[in-house]
């Protein structure tokens, strides 16, 4: 399926202002060749309407929102297609009472759901890893707290961030939250953010010592951890960015549990902060939304293992 999507808000308006239309829309995202049954992966299926597929080898029914984020949602998929236009256009992104007053959503928590699952499907399935030259450090993201600063700081969530050389500015990022600076856990950050045989430059901290047997071209660009603060400029400068995030479009009010899902947004957006096309971002969102599996209320409001994501 070639790239399809409507170029303003005025034309999503248009476009979008039935139910099957966006039915019509989202099928073409979900199945670009063509209806593929998820239960026995029969081609062979009877449109119903409404976005309903009836299989015809197993006679199983398929809803296309099944599945996805739509799942079980009783919001219209019109109120959704708004909403995603929204978020998208929004440069600095929109907490959750500012999308509940911009399109009049009935309830602060429906608002705030609706946020936390476009949040994950910003998180493309089998995306790509950074590849090139990777800087990698960490960061401690919470309110100010009393005691030890650095590295090993109590009351605050460590963050892993890798940034990609692009000549001589910041290129992709990743972001992984890890329960602290202990060798396994930045080790598997590095593993999940960065290609093997890539270029990967850290401080000295002990933390790393292993990331050359994992196969990885490791640079250090420090002696000792305690002179890395201006060491990896390219780190330090999305960590700044990242915590003015949080503290303006959201005052601070992130939650440690679901930090996860910020630290999505924040990624999705930085990554396509030079996109002239506010259309192609509503559309790989509205394309990765129905590629993964459904985010309940339930799970998004319990704690989830650091690193689980």
């Amino acid at each position: 399926m070639a790239e399809d999507y409507p170029k303003t808000v005025s034309e999503l308006e248009q476009r979008f202002a039935s139910e099957a239309a966006c039915w019509e829309y989202l099928c073409g995202l979900r199945w670009p060749e063509g209806f593929v049954c998820p239960r026995c992966q029969s081609a062979q299926a009877w449109r119903m309407g409404r976005g309903l597929w009836l299989c015809r080898q197993c006679r199983h029914q398929v809803s296309v929102k099944a599945g996805t984020i739509f799942h079980d949602s009783r919001l219209p998929l019109r109120v959704w297609f708004r909403l995603m236009w929204y978020v998208i256009s929004q440069k600095h992104g929109v907490s959750a009472l500012g999308l509940q007053r911009a399109l009049g959503l009935g309830s602060y928590e429906t608002a705030w759901t609706c946020l936390h699952k476009l949040r994950r499907a910003m998180v493309r399935p089998g995306r790509d890893r950074l590849s090139g030259a990777v800087d990698v450090d960490e960061t401690y993201v919470g309110g100010e707290r009393p005691g030890k600063r650095g590295r090993g700081a109590a009351g605050k969530s460590l963050v892993v961030i890798a940034a990609q050389h692009e000549a001589a500015a910041i290129g992709r990022i990743r972001l992984v939250r890890v329960a602290d600076a202990a060798g396994s856990h930045l080790e598997r950050a590095v593993v999940q953010s960065v290609e093997p045989g890539s270029v990967v430059r850290t401080d000295g901290w002990s933390g790393y010592a292993g990331v050359r047997a994992l196969g990885y071209v490791h640079q250090v660009v420090g002696p000792a951890a305690a002179l890395g603060e201006n060491l990896l400029p390219r780190c330090h400068r999305v960590a700044s960015l990242l915590k003015r995030w949080l503290l303006g479009t959201h005052q601070g009010a992130v939650r440690s549990k679901q930090l996860e899902y910020y630290l999505d947004e924040f990624t999705f957006r930085f990554n396509r902060r030079h996109s002239r096309h506010r259309g192609k971002l509503f559309y790989r969102l509205a394309q990765q939304a129905v590629q993964i599996d459904p985010v309940p209320y339930a799970r998004i409001v319990r704690p989830q293992p650091v690193g689980a994501s």
